[in-house]
């Protein structure tokens, strides 16, 4: 029986653990965003869902109005059409009404625009982030430089740097190497490209920033949970548009330390050694789960 129930455990946990990992990525038939792991992200969805409320209203009454004049007004059930070319009242209805429906969303809005470049504090991390064809590179702006390309993870190359997990490191979507971030910190994040135009996209983030060659875009985010989070370039950049992934890895400040001392020696070698952590943190965890489980 306790064998039974340890294994019962161990496949649950599997499954949370799997679906933490997707839940940082796109999946298939989804009809919203993804999880907000940003306060920004967060009023985004909000405003959605918010915005929602004015616009399916609004649509089923122009339906409404349409299927009452198509059938109202035809022809057959109205053959002497009314000749009114004004009506003082309609005419208030529909310009007061729309200006009121306006403001109820712009004030929000111009509200979420300005928290979007307008950090609650100042950042305790710079990162530049710089579009190629079809690649990104990342310079961190600390005392010991630390800068790397972060490309599409080919499928022969997955063995190489330990990214089997097609669940965790999905297809076109996985990079060689991930930009790595602290839990909690404000980070400030600077977008430029090296050649055409291209956009920095990270959907759980709440981030979506052009890159313009010649041009310096500033934005910021403040991750809130740690974990493995995708993106993309979302702007039209060439052939291989879409084979350019955005990846970012949210560790803890411990983890973020000795990843960024070892990567001003090799990148490769402290993104092996993070992974490393991390999934050690994973096996404690749920070696202690199921104990829990176990004596409960």
């Amino acid at each position: 029986m306790k064998f039974l129930i340890q294994a019962v455990w161990a496949l649950l946990a599997t499954w949370l653990l799997a679906t933490q990992a997707h839940a940082a990525q796109p999946v298939d038939w989804q009809l919203g965003f993804q999880p907000a792991v940003t306060d920004i992200m967060r009023e985004i969805d909000w405003f959605n869902t918010y915005t929602l409320w004015f616009i399916i209203p609004i649509s089923l009454l122009v339906l409404l109005l349409l299927v009452i004049v198509i059938l109202r007004f035809r022809r057959g059930a109205n053959p002497n059409p009314s000749k009114t070319s004004h009506n003082t009242t309609i005419e208030v209805i529909w310009t007061v009404g729309p200006v009121i429906i306006l403001l109820c969303l712009a004030i929000p809005s111009f509200q979420l625009l300005n928290a979007q470049y307008s950090p609650p504090e100042e950042p305790q991390l710079t990162i530049k982030a710089t579009g190629y064809q079809w690649y990104w590179g990342y310079e961190y702006q600390v005392e010991e430089e630390v800068s790397f390309d972060s490309i599409l993870l080919a499928d022969d190359d997955r063995a190489d740097y330990g990214k089997e997990d097609r669940g965790e490191y999905p297809r076109l979507l996985a990079v060689d190497n991930e930009m790595v971030v602290p839990v909690g910190m404000t980070v400030r994040l600077l977008v430029t490209a090296g050649d055409v135009i291209h956009s920095y996209a990270m959907p759980a983030f709440g981030v979506k920033m052009d890159a313009v060659p010649g041009r310096m875009n500033e934005t910021w985010f403040k991750a809130d949970r740690e974990g493995l989070y995708y993106g993309q370039c979302s702007e039209l950049c060439g052939k291989d548009h879409a084979y350019m992934p955005i990846g970012v890895r949210v560790v803890s400040v411990e983890q973020y330390g000795a990843w960024l001392a070892a990567a001003a020696d090799d990148v490769e070698a402290a993104n092996a050694q993070l992974m490393a952590s991390i999934e050690a943190e994973k096996t404690v965890e749920l070696a202690a789960n199921e104990a829990q489980k176990i004596e409960e």
